[in-house]
């Protein structure tokens, strides 16, 4: 699945007219996701942002599965 976001992940505020605003783009085709940002100073801040440790949860998605927790 690719998602694309348009809410500025810094001001939290949605990006109009996707064209004319930077933009950072993660994953594969397939699986990936695309981030809008209101200018190009909230991309870099974006860029900055440092995570710990990356993991990536994989989850059933069969038709029977059922969340415990």
């Amino acid at each position: 699945m690719f998602i694309h976001s348009t809410t500025d992940p810094i001001t939290l505020k949605d990006v109009h007219n996707l064209a004319s605003h930077p933009s950072v783009t993660e994953g594969t085709p397939e699986n990936g996701f695309k981030v809008y940002f209101e200018n190009e100073l909230n991309k870099q801040a974006f860029l900055l942002i440092k995570l710990e440790d990356k993991k990536v949860l994989e989850g059933n998605d069969t038709d029977d599965y059922v969340a415990e927790g």
